[in-house]
């Protein structure tokens, strides 16, 4: 029986071949395309060389346009006086009130704020996504319902327990009906937070003899870290920004608060064009406490609205 031997292949036909089979497996850019937009369709519009330059001209202009009034408000407020507009809004109080007090202030409310909102929505969290209980959707779904309720809608019940509770002229008179419209955002956040998390953590923590207690404290809120702290900085922005509750529950100059104080200036410093560089100052000065939350907190509300482990 004979064999036949197959002509030795050159070193040339090998690479050719080589080359080929790279090609087939490497996919096209057609191909590739196809594939990031599976993934992520928004991927493919953004990679397009046109709709890039549409986009990024579109940012750039609302950009420009999102600038300008602050840089208005900023150099109108070295109008007059100059630089002495800042330095006597910390030295001579505004309508008697000062301006660090309000700072002060708002701040207070915000913790107060986000004490509240952190500790019920941590738990409800928790429990809407790893307790398992009859009507735990039902009683999610009636959260959320919470939602569409807007705070105008509470003025007459709150106005009335506020003074039943004896809480006017108080910071926790304040936080507690902003902490009341957060916390149905927050469940949510903290809700949607927990399901994403691998269930076999919290089955380990109870197959060792922890409790819900403690695979809340030593599980859950650990990985819940990023999300808290997105959680925190929105309660102190929003603190910052409520005009609503102050204007109602506060009626002492004192426990102004720096939304507040934005209105009140301008009645005082807003009647003559020699105040009016104050005006521009002191709109300034009441704006950076939000603007430091806001470049503080950006990477964590991004984080903490995105993260979370996936199940395999």
């Amino acid at each position: 029986m004979t064999t036949t031997q197959m002509p030795p292949v050159s070193t040339e036909t090998t690479t050719v071949l080589a080359r080929e089979a790279a090609q087939r497996s490497t996919p096209t850019r057609r191909e590739r395309r196809r594939i990031v937009a599976a993934d992520n369709p928004m991927r493919l519009v953004i990679t397009r060389g046109p709709d890039r330059a549409v986009i990024y001209g579109l940012l750039i202009v609302m950009g420009v346009l999102f600038a300008f009034p602050l840089y208005a408000m900023i150099a109108k407020s070295f109008q007059g006086a100059g630089i002495d507009n800042y330095l006597t809004l910390f030295t001579q109080p505004v309508g008697g009130v000062p301006i660090l007090m309000t700072y002060v202030n708002s701040f207070v409310i915000g913790v107060f704020h986000a004490l509240l909102v952190v500790v019920v929505s941590t738990t409800a969290g928790y429990a809407l996504s790893k307790v398992r209980f009859r009507g735990r959707e039902l009683s999610f779904v009636g959260i959320l319902l919470f939602l569409a309720v807007p705070g105008t809608a509470l003025i007459v019940p709150v106005f009335h327990i506020t003074g039943e509770l004896g809480l006017f002229n108080t910071h926790l008179g304040v936080a507690l009906p902003e902490a009341a419209l957060t916390i149905p955002f927050g469940v949510m956040l903290m809700r949607n937070y927990g399901r994403n998390l691998d269930d076999s953590l919290m089955e380990a923590a109870m197959l060792d003899g922890a409790g819900h207690f403690r695979a809340f404290w030593h599980v859950f809120l650990p990985l819940a870290r990023p999300v808290i702290v997105n959680l925190i900085v929105l309660c102190f922005i929003w603190s910052l920004q409520d005009f609503l509750w102050p204007s109602m529950l506060f009626t002492d100059p004192s426990l102004t608060s720096a939304a507040q104080a934005v209105s009140s200036f301008s009645n005082v410093l807003g009647r003559s064009p020699a105040d009016f560089g104050r005006y521009n100052a002191s709109l300034v000065l009441l704006a950076v406490p939000a603007v430091l939350f806001v470049l503080f907190g950006l990477r964590f509300i991004v984080n903490g609205l995105t993260s979370g482990s996936t199940k395999d």
